[in-house]
């Protein structure tokens, strides 16, 4: 397979400009034809990109058909798209795609009694999941994305998961489709008896033609499909023309699962739901490797467990690597299995685990075992979901791809197919990792292909045609989950035959005679070689920036690579990533959305002008640089330093609003107002001049500007005689005293919650620690960064290293009270300043107030408070340095606490106060965090170190939320 161009035509429908008049008139819902949504909608998950010709976010099925209509009178090509999530490439095209995510996202009907439920095709697998569980019932396919993906994606890939031995793939759970297709017929299709179906063809008409094509297909090939269709549990691969034999219903609705998009748009779905089993019970087992452990998967499947997922050692290296947690609780070994079993009745799931384990210690080489609690069972499947990012993320490993990531073949034959396919990867000096589903036989990998080079495309080429080779020969299916599209399309010919893909030919054109569904993929597919997102020709710009990149061998280009199209920036029910697309639930506004037209900007195909593209700027617009996707991220994509580069270019050609010097300098402000702040504060808030600084710096009406103290923490602190430590002539520490620690003097505690700061420095002289702190004003910078301030920002740390720099050597811990401070210690510093060693000492010496008195205070014993403490934690803090400090110190204090997953408050500084984002910021707020405020009794205590998070909590609720030394602080006072 020859190497493909890279080149990609920007306006290749000629009639473009036509076709979106048409659809701006008809349709109700969103059109979009602008280079940046184009951008946004190239690629998904896989190694492809294909440049769509516009965008289509319907409102309803209306809207879908009036879309339909459209493209079909000026013969546009028509792609129905579910979270982009698909690792094929069947979720790009030159086509118009269809967007179901954001309006069409509905659950028409849930009844429990007949155990089905009728969905709209945007709604999250999840959000189904979670409302059947109230009656103890689930949809059961479960694939890793359960989080985002949604029931027209899952219809699509025929997705499966880690419980398809309980549920089996999504073709057994959909009962009926509601279907459009590209000529405008609109069909209700599911099983079909013998009379029905000669009713249907009798009754003649267009339904009447395609049931007897579909009949005439399936009787010509019926022997074929018995004898070529693969007897195995994972068989994905193909068009489910099996679904039309008699022996299966002549269901129609399965035979349209599975087909990618190319065939017809689902409308409707009636979803069958199964009963969810209660109870649960893990195992963990440890092999010598991934063959061993594949070569035992048959004897545990004589248990019956619902599930048996597979993996190599080299995840948990991975993991380990990024500083994953948990990674104590997988057994000793370098290949494991994770068993689950399940059922209402928790006493015969533990002693069917039990029973296995007793079986395996009998074993000639028995493997290692665990037995996990729930909690445990909990962390160890995070492991097993995140692991496979991480497997090729380590220092000096060469980046690994989709693009063989999905074979299936016979569970007893697994053991012996994962060595041979071993034996082919090290031909070609791949690097890989095995994981997957090892109880139906599907192997996940992303290898170490070269995708950048006439040779390495070749080599890769080469590699999965030999690969399908050695599938076949193992009676197996090239794809066992994550569909055809175009990684195998052009391969099935190895897995059917030719009569066979003449029969996938047939069945296309009934529903889609002039191939406008998502044009080649799966049959007459594009070559796995052709339309690359990278390719041999694949040359972005490299432009020099300010930070540092050093993960990414200072590329800002291999960054914006970090990218894979996953998706776990889409979620909406958990963590904090990414907090504008939960409220918008624009693809813009995630991650993966702001990644791609970083992506796409380096390109300078699609969208140009590189640091001034404005479409560019509106996808950033909306980050809060809450830093979530650092760590939430599989692979750690970090939009707020991607934002603030970007800004610190854009702002080099633009002017900057008024309101970047307000807020992005407002240590300077605030330091200049607490020489009067009494005056400051009547000035600032006087009716008329509250007025004009709204208008000035486009503030919400609903929002005021804090007030500034009395007296700020550092002019109380002076006045008492506490040790300064540091100034700007770098005069040793040593002349002030024996101090141990300093205290970070952050803007936010010094000048508008001052009582915080003496708090904590109250909590640290008690735990008997003698307490310094800078004497001369230094700031961290922290505001600069949101609007790309990079060379002031700079400046500071420079600043701060040079007065700090003797307590640095000396080794003195910073304890800091604000996260968003403490995280540019931690993180912008060592981006800015790589190679400075006292750089990486503040990074090392630096503590929030919990992780101190935890880890670097001996013998410290909180004192104790009785009460109720609700937590909500600042992005920064969860994202950086996890709450598990704060967390146990409460607990040891006695509170009982309730730690909500809120993820962010919506403030994140100068972003909550914006008139043009204010909206945004309540809508984050209101998703989880105001409502458990409004909820708590009076009498419990709210808890945010953050002071962004604190003064949300307080304007949008009322409530006064308290750091956690005031709380410690209180705890003493008598």
């Amino acid at each position: 397979m020859p190497p493909s161009s890279h080149a990609i035509p920007v306006d290749s429908f000629a009639r473009a400009s036509e076709l979106q008049r048409e659809l701006t008139t008809t349709v109700r819902g969103e059109v979009r034809f602008d280079r940046g949504s184009r951008a946004l909608y190239a690629t998904d998950g896989s190694n492809y990109r294909q440049i769509p010709i516009g965008l289509v976010i319907p409102s309803d099925a209306d809207d879908v058909i009036a879309a339909v209509a459209a493209c079909r009178k000026f013969g546009a090509p028509l792609l129905p798209r579910g979270a982009g999530t698909s690792l094929a490439g069947q979720c790009c095209n030159v086509a118009v795609v269809l967007d179901f995510t954001k309006r069409m996202n509905a659950i028409l009907e849930l009844n429990a009694d007949q155990r089905f439920a009728r969905v709209q095709p945007g709604v999250v697998l999840d959000t189904l999941r979670n409302r059947a569980e109230a009656h103890h019932l689930t949809f059961g396919p479960d694939p890793s994305t359960h989080s985002r993906c949604t029931l027209g994606g899952m219809i699509g890939n025929n997705s499966c998961g880690t419980h398809s031995l309980l549920a089996g793939k999504t073709v057994d759970n959909i009962d009926e489709l509601r279907v459009l297709l590209y000529d405008g017929t609109e069909l209700r299709v599911g099983a079909t008896t013998d009379a029905e179906l000669d009713a249907i063809v009798g009754e003649g008409g267009r339904r009447g033609q395609i049931y007897a094509s579909l009949r005439a297909i399936r009787d010509r090939y019926a022997p074929l499909i018995r004898a070529r269709f693969p007897d195995i549990p994972r068989r994905v691969s193909g068009y489910n023309l099996d679904q039309l034999l008699p022996e299966n219903g002549f269901n129609v609705a399965r035979a349209l699962v599975g087909t990618e998009g190319t065939c017809v748009v689902v409308l409707e779905a009636r979803a069958k739901l199964i009963s969810s089993p209660q109870h649960r019970s893990l195992v963990g087992l440890g092999y010598a490797d991934a063959f061993a452990a594949a070569d035992h998967v048959p004897e545990i499947l004589a248990f019956d467990p619902i599930g048996l997922e597979g993996f190599e050692g080299a995840i948990i290296d991975g993991l380990r690597w990024k500083g994953a947690p948990n990674l104590e609780l997988m057994p000793e070994g370098r290949g494991f299995l994770l068993v689950e079993f399940g059922g209402d009745d928790p006493a015969e799931v533990d002693e069917r685990a039990h029973r296995l384990t007793e079986r395996l210690a009998r074993a000639v080489t028995p493997p290692a075992v665990r037995l996990y609690t729930s909690s445990e069972a909990r962390a160890v499947w995070k492991i097993r979901e995140a692991g496979p990012r991480a497997a090729g993320s380590g220092p000096g490993m060469p980046r690994r791809w989709e693009g063989w990531d999905d074979a299936s073949v016979a569970p007893e034959r697994l053991g012996s197919y994962l060595r041979d396919l071993r034996r082919l990867l090290n031909q070609y000096e791949y690097q890989a990792a095995y994981y997957g589903h090892f109880g139906h036989g599907c192997i996940h990998m992303q290898v170490s292909f070269d995708l950048q080079s006439e040779q390495g495309i070749r080599n890769y080429g080469e590699f999965v045609d030999r690969a399908a080779d050695l599938v076949v020969s193992y009676g197996g299916s090239l794809s066992g989950e994550h569909g055809d599209g175009q990684s195998r399309g052009a391969l099935l010919p190895k897995m059917f035959g030719p009569e066979l893909m003449t029969a996938f030919r047939e069945f296309k054109a009934v529903w889609d005679p002039n191939n406008r569904m998502n044009p080649h993929k799966v049959v007459d597919a594009y070559l796995p070689t052709e339309n690359l997102r990278l390719g041999a020709d694949y040359r972005p710009l490299e432009p020099r920036t300010h930070f540092k990149f050093v993960d990414d061998g200072g590329s800002f280009a291999k960054a914006s690579l970090r990218c894979i199209g996953v998706g776990e920036c889409r979620k909406q029910d958990s963590g904090t990533m990414c907090p504008s697309y939960m409220a918008t639930l624009e693809e813009e506004h995630s991650t993966r959305g702001r990644a791609h037209m970083l992506f796409e900007m380096l390109q300078g195909e699609v969208i140009g002008s590189a640091w001034s593209n404005d479409h560019v700027k509106q996808s950033l617009d909306l980050c809060l640089s809450c830093k979530a996707c650092k760590s939430e991220c599989p692979t750690n994509v970090d939009i707020a330093t991607y934002r603030a580069e970007f800004l610190s270019h854009y702002y080099e050609q633009a002017r900057r609003p008024l309101r970047a010097y307000a807020f992005g300098m407002i240590d300077r402000w605030a330091r200049l107002g607490a020489m009067a702040p009494r005056v400051a504060n009547a000035v600032s808030h006087a009716t008329g001049v509250k007025h004009v600084l709204r208008r000035a710096l486009s503030l919400a009406r609903e929002r005021e500007v804090p007030r500034l103290a009395r007296s700020s923490f550092r002019q109380w602190a002076l006045r008492r005689g506490t040790p300064t430590v540091g100034d700007t002539r770098e005069r040793s520490a040593a002349a002030n005293g024996d101090a141990e620690i300093i205290l970070w003097v952050d803007t936010f505690n010094n000048y508008f919650y001052p009582q915080t700061s003496r708090a904590a420095l109250d909590v640290l002289t008690r735990a008997g620690f003698r307490v310094a702190i800078p004497r001369v004003h230094l700031c961290c910078g922290r505001p600069l960064y949101d609007f790309g301030f990079l060379d002031h920002a700079r400046d500071y740390l420079e600043r701060i290293l040079h007065a700090l720099g003797p307590d640095l050597d000396a080794g003195r811990s910073i304890v800091v009270l604000e996260p968003s401070c403490a995280s540019v210690f931690r993180d912008e510093l060592r981006n800015l300043f790589p190679d400075d060693p006292r750089a990486d000492r503040l990074r090392r010496q630096t503590f929030l107030l919990s992780e101190f008195l935890e880890h670097h205070a001996p013998g410290y014993a909180p004192p104790r408070l009785a009460g109720t403490v609700l937590l909500h934690g600042h992005c920064h803090h969860k994202a950086l340095m996890k709450m598990t400090d704060e967390e146990s110190l409460l607990r040891k204090m006695g509170v009982a606490l309730e730690s909500i997953d809120a993820g962010c408050c919506g403030m994140a500084g100068p972003f909550g106060f914006g008139a043009e984002t204010f909206a945004v910021s309540q809508a984050i707020g209101e998703r989880v965090l105001f409502p458990a405020v409004r909820r708590a009794p009076p009498e419990t205590l709210i808890v945010s170190d953050g002071f962004s998070c604190r003064e949300q909590i307080a304007q949008s609720t009322g409530r006064r939320a308290l750091h956690l030394a005031d709380v410690i602080q209180l705890a003493t006072s008598p």
